[in-house]
């Protein structure tokens, strides 16, 4: 009746989330893609600095290290979704080229030889700076070939858009003059000093925390030229920066939730409880059964004075116990000679009951002769009942006390391959 009602418990604690799980969870569904977050989230700051260089057919005439000159951004911007976004800011450029028009370059030289080569075609040489505003349209790549990954160390992001820029130079070559709002067109201020620029990159991102990012901008312009009159062209403006970025309030995105319906145990509950009735049934007829022979027994006694046929062939229950079981057995597993923890448990008992005896005692190896040969076998008896009088010593039973042996038979209740398992043991026994 235990063995039943363990198992009526069981079913029981398994039956309880069973049926909590039938309860509609709410989860959220990547499928479904991703619902805009609110307003202010998702915001960011960036700020760049690199460096740029002029690439035009005019250009070229000048030196490539010549033409190396300083770029820097400062942005402001929103992601809208995990794959679109914007920003818009100002930038500072420093622009080294050459120039056809001798009379009025931007930011002419008299120091020009020295930044053309030897051959070169080109008349003049110009230095100004360009400053303005511009605006580029985002696109997460990483997101869109790889899915969206909260906390993702590297996003790949491209981007595309326009800005448009004035031009300021310095009047004197050494930089010690004044700074002019200018064009090209005759020295009037202001004449052909704003220009147009188209600009697509790659900017890369690399997470430093939830927050900051550290960025790699890869950028290439096309600039419209107003620098010489009659020979209006593209500038080519390639430039490579190193950043920083920080991302206020949320900086992750929620997929919608929806309802999960979790799978019908309905079956599985009905089969477990059949189950339990025929258990309980069973139990009922055992328990039948069992009221059955105590009732018969306590009808059918024995008569005061009735002599028992089989009384000369029954000993006291106390004699067999203490003439024939041994006081303790220590099984080991199948070709092994080491006490295993739970085997252990039982040495530590009989050492305690050992140290509360005077007693002596005889302990006997074991092998079973069902697997392995001879020799192993033997080895393994020696070494069994060697470790085992080690270990009783070890809890302070003196050795004298213990006598060594092994037997090369079965034990005496090993008498088929399924039992062999009891003759792998050490038998300690009071010595008579």
């Amino acid at each position: 009746m235990k063995k039943i009602t363990l198992l009526a418990c069981a079913c029981a604690l398994f039956l309880a989330p069973v049926v909590n799980a039938q309860e509609v969870q709410y989860v959220e569904d990547p499928a479904q893609g991703y619902i805009f977050n609110r307003m202010q989230d998702n915001w960011f700051v960036q700020a760049e600095g690199g460096v740029g260089v002029m690439m035009s057919y005019k250009d070229a005439q000048m030196k490539f290290g010549k033409r190396i000159a300083p770029k820097a951004n400062l942005f402001i911007g929103k992601w809208f979704s995990p794959l679109l976004g914007f920003r818009i800011g100002g930038h500072f450029e420093q622009m080294k080229g050459a120039t056809y028009n001798t009379k009025n370059p931007i930011g002419f030289r008299t120091d020009h030889n020295d930044w053309l080569k030897s051959g070169a075609v080109a008349d003049g040489t110009q230095l100004f700076n360009r400053i303005g505003v511009t605006g580029d349209v985002l696109f997460n790549l990483t997101n869109w070939i790889c899915g969206y990954k909260p906390g993702r160390f590297y996003n790949a992001t491209l981007y595309a858009g326009a800005s448009v820029s004035w031009n300021f130079y310095n009047d004197q070559a050494d930089g010690k003059g004044s700074w002019k709002y200018c064009g090209s067109m005759n020295g009037q201020e202001g004449a052909h000093s704003r220009n147009f620029a188209l600009q697509a990159g790659l900017l890369n991102s690399f997470a430093l925390g939830k927050h900051v990012d550290i960025l790699l901008d890869l950028r290439f312009d096309m600039v419209q030229e107003h620098m010489d009159p009659g020979h209006k062209t593209w500038i080519e403006y390639p430039s490579a920066m190193l950043g920083l970025a920080y991302k206020f309030g949320k900086t992750e995105w929620n997929a919608p939730v929806v309802p999960v319906c979790p799978p019908d145990y309905r079956p599985q509950l009905d089969e477990l409880q059949r189950k339990l009735a025929e258990a309980d049934r069973r139990a009922k007829d055992l328990k039948n059964q069992l009221d059955d022979c105590l009732n018969w027994k306590r009808n059918h006694k024995c008569p005061p004075g009735c002599p028992d046929p089989d009384a000369h062939n029954r000993q006291p229950i106390t004699t067999i116990i203490s003439e024939d079981a041994p006081l303790a057995t220590i099984y080991f597993p199948r070709g092994k000679s080491y006490i295993t923890p739970l085997q252990m448990e039982v040495v530590e008992a009989v050492a305690d009951v050992m140290s509360n005896e005077d007693d002596t005692y005889r302990l006997t190896g074991w092998a079973d002769n069902w697997t392995g040969n001879d020799d192993i076998n033997i080895k393994l008896r020696h070494d069994r009942v060697n470790g085992v009088a080690k270990a009783l010593e070890d809890k302070g039973i003196d050795g004298d006390r213990l006598n060594t042996e092994t037997n090369n038979e079965n034990h005496p209740h090993a008498t088929s391959l399924a039992s062999a398992p009891l003759g792998r043991c050490v038998t300690i026994e009071r010595n008579k």
